[in-house]
């Protein structure tokens, strides 16, 4: 995985977050999920099936704790 960096207006940031604390992922999940489905791609060729779960974990975890998994899951963070 490689980790970039955007800039956001600050509405369409406030936005995102918001949709991404009602589904209950981190905020880099609704980015992956986003632009893949902009892109038209289903899962990509040699990557995990399963990464598209990463982050998807419902129920009394904060923002912190899904993103600490997300990271753990993609092999960002031992």
């Amino acid at each position: 995985m490689i980790r970039t960096q955007v800039s956001l207006e600050v509405e369409v940031y406030r936005r995102a977050q918001g949709e991404a604390r009602r589904l209950g992922i981190s905020l880099a999940e609704l980015f992956r999920r986003a632009l893949a489905q902009a892109l038209g791609e289903q899962t990509p060729s040699g990557e995990r099936p399963w990464m598209r779960f990463s982050g998807s974990i419902v129920g009394g975890l904060d923002e912190s704790v899904n993103e600490r998994i997300d990271a753990v899951v993609s092999g960002r963070e031992r």
